[in-house]
């Protein structure tokens, strides 16, 4: 099991956790949920699947919980028009957060005041790859991604794949916002830069992206509004 990280970057605090955890830790977490959410796990066909989501939202409470002073079962979620969780509860809105997973591997990003969002993937070989960048990258990144070593191909795609996908995240969009509207760097050793972003609504504001290794195999990213100076 890998156990949980905290860092904080500025005012942005990160978390990974590993979501490999024993029978009892589930059922520790399990009592952690909502009614809905603990139904919502009984909806997976697999129960490793069941026990990632279990403990992946029992996590994100006791983050949230810790940072609003509150019990974690307490802590009341919705999801946003385009399916962004969210804190319930308008007084204690000034506080975002965005998660991701993937296999037994879970970051979550928080930040006071600022819209985030974050990713994260295995890198791999994926057979589909260029026709995947070829569909949902820009055409700056698609040349960016060709121009690339084959061995560093894998990394430079979801490298691209992951801050593109925090990016519509933090914007509380998801994919239904124009992927090819927006360019991100990608190449392997490269700062994470937005290097274009077409006008539209939240656009117009100033962001960072961020990218880091939170496993042996893993790439993640976070998009982060940049908070205006006071």
């Amino acid at each position: 099991m890998l156990p949980t990280l905290e860092r904080t970057e500025g005012a942005i605090e990160i978390a990974v956790v590993g979501l490999d955890v024993e029978p009892a830790a589930v059922r520790a977490a399990a009592s952690l949920l909502s009614e809905a959410e603990r139904e919502r796990a009984t909806r997976f066909a697999f129960s490793r699947d069941a026990r990632r989501f279990i403990v992946g939202r029992a996590r994100l409470r006791q983050l949230l919980g810790a940072r609003l002073g509150v019990r974690p079962e307490s802590v009341e979620l919705v999801n946003g028009a385009r399916g962004k969780p969210a804190l319930n509860d308008a007084e204690r809105n000034s506080l975002r957060f965005n998660l991701s997973h993937r296999d037994d591997l879970a970051v979550y990003v928080l930040s006071s005041g600022s819209e985030v969002g974050i990713d994260v993937e295995a890198i791999r070989p994926l057979p589909d790859a260029d026709t995947l960048a070829a569909r949902f990258f820009s055409r700056r990144e698609y040349a960016a991604y060709g121009a690339l070593d084959p061995c560093d191909r894998p990394l430079g795609f979801f490298q691209c794949w992951t801050r593109k996908e925090a990016f519509v995240k933090a914007l509380g969009e998801g994919l239904s916002h124009p992927l090819d509207s927006f360019d991100v760097s990608l190449a392997p050793g490269a700062p994470a830069e937005l290097l274009r972003v077409e006008p539209g609504p939240g656009v117009d504001r100033d962001w960072r992206l961020t990218s880091f290794s939170p496993a042996p195999g893993f790439v993640a990213a976070v998009a982060a509004e940049v908070a205006e100076e006071r």
